[in-house]
């Protein structure tokens, strides 16, 4: 588990952006029990994934096109949840950071650390915003 202090920044970066925070298997069941789309982001303090995996995120939702619900779990401090977003992920191996889009429910578009790691935010940013406009 990470100190909450060493979070924090980066829990603010996805949460300041409109993101909702999710601490337990409750919270993401709920979440992804809503109708409409659901962008799950399993953020992270990876430096070498995650510092452009929020940035992109939070681009690719500059478009016309964006999901109906925002949710975010942390990998390493949100156990709980972590556990429970990646179960919807299935058959994805745990990742994180990872971006995972549900329509419905259903898991339509899965960003792994492989597909972040080592590209620009930009590039995660355009990766983002056509699987909003094919599914939101």
């Amino acid at each position: 588990m990470y100190p909450e202090e060493m979070v924090k920044p980066m829990r603010a970066e996805l949460s300041d952006a409109g993101f909702q925070e999710l601490y337990s298997a409750g919270d993401v069941d709920g979440a992804l029990a809503k109708d409409g789309t659901t962008l799950v982001v399993v953020n992270s303090v990876c430096g070498c994934a995650a510092r452009n995996a929020r940035p992109g995120v939070k681009m690719s939702l500059s478009g016309d096109k964006k999901p109906n619900n925002l949710v975010t779990v942390f990998a390493g401090v949100d156990k709980d949840a972590v556990d429970a977003a990646r179960k919807h992920m299935f058959p994805f191996p745990p990742s994180s950071p990872s971006v995972a889009l549900f329509k419905n429910g259903e898991l339509v578009h899965m960003l792994e650390r492989h597909h972040i790691e080592g590209r620009p935010a930009e590039l995660i940013a355009e990766n983002l915003r056509d699987a909003y406009a094919e599914f939101c």
